[in-house]
């Protein structure tokens, strides 16, 4: 039943996700703000899909614990899943993004009109200046930053490998950090066609505020992100 459920559900979720590319073109012109109703909405359809067809539920931990104004959000990275949530969870995020992703035709223009951060991993100094020059312009309108510190996505198994760029952005932006742990490798893994059915948590640990010393900051974050993770894994492997 699970292949059959899976099948539906991405079935279903390609069909919608080119219907809304070619539909909401014309909102491009409109504006950044009617975009972003559309792409939550679009959001939204594919959770209740996934509810619905594939049996994955979604609960939010600790959503009293954010802190008001701009901030940055730090979450585990363990499926294709946090992309697509993400837009509907958090009021108006920013996603920082492999810069390939602006070359995908359509979804290209919705990411660059919605503002999000292309990063080129491999350019240095140089880039992580000109993606906190970008970032930085959008904290007068309280929007949120949406960092996977890993870089890529890790399977809920994996061990952490946090790179420095959450530490530069928080620290030289002075934003506090809001770390957050989830386990949805568990029910829609990496590169899998299988979606299993079950209770996808995300989890908001308390705020990490500026003033840590680098290494203070970044054990805080990995042992606090790590140690939850690992909490929700259980959790899963326990209800399976």
């Amino acid at each position: 039943m699970i292949y059959v459920r899976s099948a539906l559900f991405n079935v279903a979720f390609f069909t919608v996700t080119a219907l809304t590319a070619i539909l909401c073109l014309p909102v491009l012109i409109v504006g950044r703000p009617v975009l972003r109703s559309a792409v939550a909405l679009y959001a939204r359809i594919i959770l209740w899909l996934l509810q619905h067809i594939a049996g994955i539920r979604l609960e939010v931990r600790g959503a009293d614990r954010l802190p008001a104004g701009p901030y940055v959000v730090a979450s585990k990275h363990q499926s294709a899943w946090e992309t697509i949530a993400f837009l509907a969870i958090w009021p108006d995020p920013v996603f920082f993004l492999k810069r390939e992703l602006l070359y995908i035709p359509l979804w290209g223009w919705y990411v660059a009109r919605l503002g999000m951060v292309p990063v080129a991993r491999a350019k240095g100094g140089h880039e992580i200046r000109k993606m906190l020059r970008l970032a930085g312009r959008h904290l007068p309108a309280g929007r949120q930053l949406i960092i996977f510190p890993e870089g890529t996505r890790r399977k809920p198994a994996d061990p952490p490998d946090y790179k420095p760029g959450i530490t530069a952005l928080c620290q030289m932006l002075n934003l506090t950090c809001v770390p957050v742990a989830l386990n949805s490798g568990c029910y829609w893994p990496r590169r899998s066609f299988l979606k299993h059915p079950g209770q996808i948590v995300v989890e908001i640990l308390d705020p990490i505020h500026p003033g840590l010393k680098r290494v203070e900051f970044e054990h805080r974050l990995s042992d606090g992100v790590e140690t939850a993770t690992r909490r929700l894994v259980a959790e899963s492997r326990r209800a399976a």
